[in-house]
């Protein structure tokens, strides 16, 4: 039987599993990694030359990111891997991808997209201020530098990652003025009965709030976030904000990390021409894909942060589950009861992904709030006031008409990191739920390729 050509794009926990799947059933995929090193934003490795332990890099899942990185380097040699590579387009059955300036397309018979995801992010006035970073780029300075972002850091906006990223950095000794999270605590109570369902997640979510206590770090919850001070000259000063008893605040700080959850980087599925399906509960337009990752396009699977927001071990399941279905397609036969455990698995996680969803809510309404004069698309300098000025003005109620009429979501990121939140706006200000303002359509290349790009065909 001749073997399919599959392309595994992304080495964090879905590839690594997905491609440890397939080469042990015979295939050699290609494994395609933007990064220098494998092992994704969880489990980033640190450059060679760094000398930090496992335990000082990854806390309490020192053991998986071990395991996941020795597993990937004992695959080396059985998989076609190309690190520092930027897929930056899929048309044709072919993966276009550019490495040192020279564009290579790949064909490919199978494509299992593991591309993780980005941060979600809110605009505040003030977050254009140098200092401000994403909750992600806050630890990726951390984890792959060794650096904090500032000398007296705020972290703030809602969810798991806003609590980890702060503990991390109070272990690494810098020092966090503050943690603010918009989610009042109620709501965790709430969601206890679904968050029960991963007791070990739940508790380590529990020893990290414990860890910032002990460190005295002022914690806040249920908070409105009203500005980020500071100028361009000079970047972040400080932050204000409301109290969850309307007690106006201010916290000094040098810098700033801002973040709400994390959304699924869908470009490449976009440009691919996979379906899309809006989610209520998250406010979120994502693939559809089937229990095992498969996508509305043959040949095309989804797995991972790409497909579905669930974290790290969830990815390493779906990961598997995408290279089971790559062999199923294929006329191999695959293991049942592996199937059903990684399916068993990940049913567990989504029920406690729905309490992290009601526990931490998106705080669309935000949106609303943002006066005229704050930025929302860093990139072009787009405000919230050009925003509602293209909708009332000049009836652009769909996302890529706002888009072309202001330039939203056009410069380098893309849309990753303004799109969400202009949608908000969009719908808030036309009176319109926000799945009818669709979704910003991918474009190639999906991020910033060099003029002197070569094409040796």
């Amino acid at each position: 039987m001749a073997q399919p050509r599959v392309i595994v794009i992304g080495a964090g926990p879905a590839g690594v599993r997905c491609a440890q799947t397939l080469v042990a059933a015979g295939i050699r995929p290609t494994v395609i990694e933007e990064g220098r090193r494998d092992g994704g934003q969880i489990y980033r490795r640190q450059p060679e030359s760094f000398k930090r332990s496992y335990e000082t890099l990854y806390g309490d899942t020192a053991d998986r990111a071990k395991s996941l990185h020795s597993d990937f380097d004992a695959l080396r040699s059985q998989i076609d891997y190309r690190p520092e590579t930027l897929a930056w387009n899929v048309a044709n059955s072919m993966v276009y991808a550019v490495k040192a300036g020279v564009s290579t397309p790949v064909p490919f018979d199978a494509l299992v997209v593991c591309a993780g995801a980005t941060d979600r992010l809110m605009p505040i006035p003030g977050w254009d201020f140098a200092g401000t970073y994403s909750l992600g780029g806050a630890q990726i300075a951390l984890k792959a530098q060794a650096c904090s972002i500032g000398r007296q850091v705020v972290f703030m906006g809602t969810g798991p990652l806003l609590y980890l990223v702060a503990a991390q950095y109070v272990a690494a000794g810098a020092k966090v003025a503050a943690v603010l999270d918009t989610s009042p605590f109620s709501l965790r109570i709430g969601a206890l009965p679904k968050l029960l369902a991963q007791p070990a997640a739940l508790a380590k979510g529990m020893r990290l709030v414990a860890s910032l206590k002990r460190a005295r770090v002022p914690l806040y919850s249920g908070v409105k976030l009203i500005e980020i001070t500071g100028d361009a000259h000079d970047g972040v000063q400080g932050v204000v904000f409301d109290d969850s008893k309307d007690v106006r605040r201010t916290v000094q700080c040098d810098a700033v990390g801002l973040g709400y959850h994390l959304r699924p980087e869908t470009q490449l599925a976009d440009l691919a021409r996979c379906e899309f399906e809006f989610h209520a509960g998250r406010r979120l337009w994502m693939p559809k894909v089937d229990d095992m990752g498969r996508s509305s396009v043959k040949g095309v699977y989804l797995a991972g942060d790409s497909a579905r927001v669930l974290g790290a071990d969830a990815a390493e399941a779906s990961g598997r589950l995408a290279a089971f279905a790559v062999l199923q397609d294929h006329g191999h036969k695959v293991p049942a009861d592996q199937v059903q455990a990684a399916e068993a698995s990940l049913a567990r996680i989504r029920r406690f992904q729905a309490g992290l969803n009601q526990a931490f809510p998106w705080p669309h309404a935000q949106a609303a709030d943002l006066p005229d004069h704050a930025v929302v698309c860093r990139c072009e300098n787009v405000t919230a006031g050009d925003l509602r000025h293209v909708v009332n003005e000049m009836g652009a109620q769909e996302a890529n008409r706002a888009k072309a009429f202001s330039r939203v979501g056009m410069g380098r990121c893309q849309g990753r990191y303004c799109g969400v939140a202009g949608a908000e706006i969009i719908a808030q200000a036309a009176g319109v739920p926000v799945e009818l303002v669709g979704r910003l359509r991918g474009q190639a290349p999906i991020k910033p390729l060099t003029i002197a790009v070569e094409d040796p065909a």
